[in-house]
Parts: structure tokens; C-alpha cells; sequence
């Protein structure tokens, strides 16, 4: 006849484990849904929490980009405002050149357009040495100081350095925030020579106020400079417009490439909230059934049965 043997510590050692388990993972859920992660620790997940560290690392990473590209696209708008108003100042000029190419004017009237000349000549320079959004040369390379200082003849000449710098946009783009002066200030003129507007408009307005024998003939010449060099800086303006575009295109880049590594941490470390509540509701009914059942079996002796 075989004997059934059933130990009491046994039991109870077992039941109390169970219910320990039970406890600890409502508390894991708990946990979850408050904190949003299901990872509590690294080694949760190995593999998971490592994907999730490199998706941190390239989100941190996006938001410096995202900084330099903000920067890059503050001067460019800077660089294209002010060459929009240089083109202004030059459509004008050469409305004037065209009044002081006449032969009907006098010399006073001319070296009254002379002085208006002069006007457009230090609205152009000032625009020349505009700031960037750090407060340095936004058409002087990397200069700090003026792209153009004044010799003593008056005429403007460029000072800032050949080179731009060039700020990150990401995954190894990168853009040009602005243009150097001479990039679309300077051009050929119609005698052969290198000139830049500057040089024209300030020649133009000194020959109108007598510096020269033939002002209506200086006026007429430089009519064929103003306009090469209207068009230089319409070039110029589409460049900086093609950068414009190229940063908002990296942009929405970011943003797809940021909403993609959302979505991934999402689905790596992410609680679903229903699920987990769901998954909290089960453990506490079989931790509420097995304390019940506990107590019944517990307050069980064989003499109640013997009896």
C-alpha cells in the first residue's frame, strides 16, 4: 500500500514563492506603465537596451545638427535679405546712371546725382559689412571684423579671408551660410578688367561730381558695369536660395529619420498601456485566487476530516 507523504513547510515555502512572484511581477507592471519603459535594466534585454543607447546617441546627435542648421539657415536668410536690398540700391544707381548719361543735364544737376550716388555707394558698404547671426562678418569669409574697409581714396576694398566656413547638417552634409564679397560683388568689366559694384557706383558718383571731363560718357560706361554686376548678383541670391532649399530639405529628413528612431524605441522599450493594464488586471485576479486558495488549504487539518 503506498504512502502518501506531504510536507507541511514544503507547502507553505511554495506558496509563498508563488505568491512573492505574483506580487513582484504586478510590480513590474506597475512600474512599466508608470515609468513608460519596459526595460528597468540593461540586462532586461541586452540586445534591446544596446539598439536603444545607439538611438539615443543618433537622436542627441540630430538635435546638434538640427542647431547648425538652424544657424546656417538664420545668416542665409541675413545674406539674402541684404543682397536684395543691394539690388535694389543698384537698379537704382542705374536709374541715375542712365538720367546723368543724358546730354541734357547740367553739371550741377549731375554732381547732384553724383551726391546720390554717393549715398547708394555707403548703403552698399554697410550692407557689404552686414552681421551674421554671431555678430561676425556675414560676407567675410571667417573673418570677424569688416569684409570691406575704405582706403584712403574712398574706394572700398575686401578684407575678410577667401574661405568660408562650412556648418554640419547631418549624416555628412554640410552647407556654406553665406557668400564671401567678392564671390558676387566682383565681375569683369567691359574694358577687360576685374571690378566689383562697390568700385562702380563710388567711380560713377566721384566722376558726376567733376572728376572726370566726360561725366555724361563715364555715366553711359558704366551702365553696361551696373548691369553685369546686377546680374553677378542675381547669381549670388540663387545660390543662397538653392542652400535655403537644401537645409529645408535636409530638415524634413531629420524630422522623418527622428520620427522613424521614435518609433523604433517605441517598439523596442515602449509600454503598451492597454496591454500592460491588461496584463497587471490577469496577475492580480491569479494572485487575489491563489491568496484565497491559500487560506482555504491552510485552515484544512486531516482531524477536521477524521472527525
Amino acid at each position: 500500500m503506498p504512502i502518501v507523504s506531504t510536507s507541511t513547510s514544503a507547502f507553505f515555502e511554495r506558496a509563498r514563492r508563488d505568491m512573492k512572484d505574483l506580487r513582484t511581477q504586478a510590480e513590474n507592471y506597475q512600474a512599466q506603465m508608470s515609468s513608460g519603459s519596459k526595460l528597468e535594466r540593461s540586462s532586461d534585454n541586452p540586445v534591446a537596451a544596446s539598439r536603444l543607447r545607439a538611438l539615443a546617441r543618433q537622436e542627441k546627435l540630430s538635435g546638434i545638427d538640427q542647431t547648425s542648421a538652424r544657424r546656417a539657415n538664420a545668416d542665409l536668410s541675413l545674406a539674402d535679405a541684404a543682397m536684395s536690398d543691394m539690388a535694389d540700391a543698384l537698379i537704382h544707381a542705374q536709374e541715375l546712371a542712365m538720367r546723368a548719361s543724358s546730354s541734357t543735364l547740367t553739371d550741377i544737376q549731375r554732381a547732384s546725382i553724383g551726391e546720390e550716388l554717393d549715398q547708394i555707394f555707403n548703403n552698399l558698404l554697410s550692407l557689404a559689412n552686414a552681421r551674421d547671426s554671431s555678430g561676425h562678418a556675414l560676407f567675410g569669409g571667417e573673418s570677424a571684423g569688416d569684409a570691406y574697409a575704405l582706403e584712403a581714396s574712398g574706394k572700398a576694398v575686401y578684407v575678410g579671408t577667401t574661405g568660408s566656413r562650412e556648418l554640419p547638417l547631418g549624416d555628412g552634409q554640410s552647407v556654406t551660410p553665406s557668400l564671401t564679397g567678392p564671390t558676387f560683388l566682383s565681375f569683369g568689366a567691359a574694358d577687360g578688367s576685374v571690378t566689383d559694384l562697390l568700385t562702380v557706383v563710388h567711380t560713377l558718383a566721384q566722376a558726376l561730381k567733376g572728376g572726370s571731363a566726360d561725366p555724361a560718357g563715364a555715366a553711359g560706361n558704366a551702365l553696361a558695369d551696373l548691369r553685369t554686376g546686377l546680374d553677378t548678383l542675381s547669381t549670388g541670391q540663387t545660390v543662397i536660395g538653392t542652400r535655403l532649399a537644401w537645409i529645408d530639405v535636409t530638415d524634413d529628413r531629420r524630422v522623418n529619420l527622428s520620427e522613424l528612431r521614435s518609433s523604433e524605441e517605441a517598439d523596442l522599450g515602449g509600454v503598451d498601456l492597454a496591454t500592460a493594464l491588461a496584463q497587471l488586471q490577469e496577475t492580480m485576479t491569479v494572485l487575489e485566487a491563489s491568496q484565497a486558495s491559500f487560506t482555504r488549504l491552510a485552515s484544512l487539518s486531516l482531524f477536521d476530516r477524521m472527525g
